[in-house]
């Protein structure tokens, strides 16, 4: 009786080791969250318009800044830090001249989205992406996401925009 009190006490133990060492269900290695959104929000083009945004130089962009409703929310109300479920989503395109205006006007002088050319989400998930400020951001060219490599310098570009929650885009009602 002894030696079946002994062996029952030892698997007890064992199984309490394992459970303390043994990851949590959603934290295993294999289950790693990425540091990066990689999937792209549904609807978000029938989000509410945000600000519209031009690149010039090399990047030669006209951009479409769009909010979820808890974003376009906290927008309005000037609420920050932005609160956990928002997205803002940016649809970039070419920047182009408009052929067809540019005649009535007699000038170079109208610009239109031609190709696009990415589109870039910032997701606020302040316990998922607490190592960049509480955000996840993402990159889609083509449909596909942005791999780690490529994302790495998305948050040190954002911190210098701390003050005002990481989000380089302004309300414009």
């Amino acid at each position: 009786m002894k030696h079946f009190a002994f062996v029952l006490i030892a698997v007890a133990a064992v199984a309490v080791f394992v459970g303390f060492v043994a990851p949590a269900p959603g934290h295993g290695a294999a289950e790693a969250v990425a540091s990066f959104v990689t999937e792209m929000p549904q609807g978000y083009r029938d989000w509410q318009w945000v600000s519209s945004a031009h690149e010039a130089g090399k990047l030669n962009s006209l951009g479409a800044v769009l909010g979820n409703d808890v974003a376009i929310k906290a927008y309005r109300a000037g609420k920050l830090p932005f609160p956990d479920g928002s997205v803002i989503a940016a649809l970039h395109y070419r920047n182009v001249p408009s052929d067809e205006n540019n005649r009535v006007f007699g000038q170079v002088q109208s610009f239109v989205p031609g190709s696009p050319t990415n589109i870039q989400f910032m997701v606020k998930d302040s316990t998922r992406y607490a190592a960049t400020g509480g955000w996840g951001f993402g990159h889609f060219q083509d449909g596909k996401a942005a791999d780690a490599t490529f994302m790495k310098p998305c948050f040190p570009c954002h911190e210098k925009a701390k003050g005002t929650d990481f989000v380089f885009t302004r309300y414009a009602p």
